[in-house]
């Protein structure tokens, strides 16, 4: 065995550096002047060694302790660095140019259509023209109109701004250094505390847009907002953990930690989601510049392509377009046990992604309010959030493709996995277009002039 233990050798390649070398049964340690210690074999590496001219053999080793020049905190460098550098900045080129395109399609609707749109309908004087209005003027009376679903909206909303939270704040501290693959399960833990702790602006979220449709039994929704996603994600992890105790595999979770979470969930998590709610519910409603007719208006006949699912279809390729090579990254070291560390890449993809589901969303919306049909809440959800069912079907494809896994407990330990995975990807998408589209609508109907 030899050790070479001057710095300069590996300069923090290795942490602990080491080479082994099984030719040599006997060793002798010379110093070589500069402070090195190398230890040298009597036998060469081709000598074929005679058990029998060797009564005893002895197996020695010299450990040399030297210290090290590079920081802690940046030993593990040399472990992260991934290849594909450049297929990552063509990904972000790529999501840029989506971003772009849809810069330019709503300042389109934005500096042309719509302000064509207000100075028309701004100019309106007598009764004969304000009765030929057209577009999305027309639906004034019942833009703000309360959803169907109401409670499972808000709560939906208040769920993917709490992950929304979540993710944020974890790619910026990632990005940062704070979070290190040295320390072992530091990402897992900052993700659950920190879902947990925005309970309080998930709880807040949702309560604002419930009480702006004046609805009753807050409590009821609040409560919706503290169950709906993190029982379900609960309920699909403890059934998949079941199937791992089955197997009697030590990656199983204990019952302790199990305990923990729940602990976690309803001692902490749903009083915060209360307190946040409860500071929502304190406030006076969200101001709308119009107000809510009691009839509801007809909506005419709409063509094929404005149908909801085809919308939501279209919608939802180009979040999921904005992230795809990233999201193989993210899957390769989940699945195929390699390591990611590329978190400057996730915050621009983050940006990238927040900015392709509000235009999306704001896009799509104009064109529907257009068309005179105004149940745009869930719609505008949708438009963007549509995008998770693009990431199971991805992942479906990439399990075809990149995976070799036979076991049935396997398989459905995967796509249960990539299934809670695709809920939250949906849930976050879908409350960035419809918080954005809600804005850019109270906007619009702010400007032009209502009787």
């Amino acid at each position: 065995m030899s050790y070479h233990s001057n710095p300069a050798d590996y300069q923090g390649y290795r942490i602990v550096g080491f080479e082994v070398e099984p030719r040599s049964m006997t060793q002798m340690i010379r110093d070589e002047g500069q402070g090195l210690y190398t230890a040298s074999c009597l036998a060469g590496p081709n000598e074929q060694f005679d058990l029998d001219e060797h009564n005893e053999i002895w197996y020695t080793y010299d450990v040399v302790w030297v210290e090290s020049p590079v920081r802690w905190a940046s030993r593990w460098d040399n472990y992260l660095q991934m290849e594909g550098g450049e297929i990552h900045w063509l990904s972000i080129l790529n999501s840029v140019m989506i971003v772009l395109f849809l810069s330019g399609l709503v300042a389109l609707i934005l500096l042309r259509t719509l302000h064509r749109d207000i100075v028309k309908y701004n100019e309106l004087a007598t009764t004969e023209e304000i009765a030929e209005e057209t577009g999305w003027k027309l639906v004034h009376g019942d833009v703000f109109r309360k959803p169907a679903f109401s409670k499972v909206l808000v709560a939906c909303l208040g769920c993917g701004t709490q992950l929304l939270g979540m993710a944020i704040v974890t790619l910026v501290f990632a990005a940062l250094g704070f979070l290190s693959p040295a320390h072992r399960g530091g990402l897992l833990q900052s993700t659950l505390l920190l879902f947990t702790f925005m309970g309080v602006p998930g709880g807040y979220i949702s309560a604002r847009f419930y009480k702006l449709w004046q609805g009753e039994g807050w409590k009821e929704a609040t409560l919706l907002t503290a169950l709906l996603f993190p029982g379900g994600a609960f309920l699909i992890f403890f059934f998949l953990n079941l199937l791992i105790w089955g197997q009697a595999s030590a990656g199983a979770v204990p019952f302790a930690t199990m305990f923990a979470l729940l602990v976690l969930w309803f001692g902490i998590s749903v009083p915060l989601v209360f307190l946040g709610a409860y500071l929502g519910y304190r406030k006076d409603a969200m101001e709308v510049p119009v107000r809510t007719n009691q009839m509801p208006r007809e909506i005419p006949l709409q063509p094929w392509y404005m149908k909801p699912i085809f919308t939501s279809m279209m919608g939802g390729i180009l979040p999921f377009g904005a992230v795809f090579t990233e999201l193989f990254f993210i899957m390769s070291s989940i699945w195929q046990h390699q390591i990611y560390y590329m978190f400057g890449f996730l915050v621009l993809v983050l940006i990238i992604l927040i900015l392709t589901c509000a235009e999306i969303s704001i896009a799509l919306t104009y064109f529907q309010l257009t068309a005179e049909d105004y149940h745009w809440w869930w719609r505008s959800f949708l438009s963007s959030g549509f995008s998770g069912v693009y990431v199971l079907l991805y992942s479906w494809l990439y399990f075809s493709t990149k995976l070799q896994i036979e076991k049935v407990v396997s398989i459905v330990l995967y796509f249960g996995y990539m299934f809670i995975m695709s809920i939250v990807f949906g849930l976050v998408t879908g409350s960035i277009g419809m918080m954005s589209t809600f804005f850019f609508i109270r906007k619009i109907y702010g400007s032009i002039k209502v009787d």
